[in-house]
């Protein structure tokens, strides 16, 4: 009796470990935060997403609004179109400003949204006009690598 209630108590101390891991895997992957409540479907087409993934939020004035759900190349425009998941509880305008930004100096992208103030809404369906691709810091390091060269070599030239 008493290695009967020695096991049952190991195994209990293993189900609540294994439940902890778990519930620590769904905040690191960020699918603790999935909403069921009504939502609405928006895109939004960028000439780079830069590091940007599905289920990346969505935020608007630091608040999470929704998820990005899908990324998809265009072959007509040449560029990326984002999908994403609108909490029914936020309306957004026609003229929102929608940009790729990083949370901290190289932490997570996620997709910023930046109400303008046009009266009519977006609705499910619709896409965000306006967009800024992300900043890809490989591209600014070759852009300043190229000025200074160039810079050099015209400083090079002057008598």
């Amino acid at each position: 009796m008493e290695r009967t209630t020695l096991d049952l108590w190991v195994g209990l101390f293993v189900v609540a470990g294994l439940a902890a891991v778990l519930v620590l895997a769904m905040k690191v992957g960020n699918l603790s935060t999935f909403n069921m409540s009504e939502s609405y479907i928006l895109q939004a087409d960028f000439d780079n997403i830069g590091g940007l993934k599905a289920r990346a939020p969505v935020k608007s004035a630091g608040v999470v609004v929704g998820r990005v759900t899908a990324i998809t190349f265009d072959n007509a425009t040449y560029r990326a179109r984002v999908s994403m998941v609108i909490d029914k509880r936020y309306k957004f305008p026609k003229d929102t400003f929608g940009k790729i930004l990083t949370a901290g100096l190289l932490g997570e992208q996620y997709l910023g949204l930046d109400p303008g103030g046009d009266e009519v809404m977006l609705k499910g369906g619709d896409k965000i006009a306006k967009t800024q691709s992300a900043v890809v810091l490989e591209s600014l390091i070759s852009s300043f690598m190229y000025n200074k060269a160039a810079e050099g070599d015209a400083n090079a030239k002057k008598p």
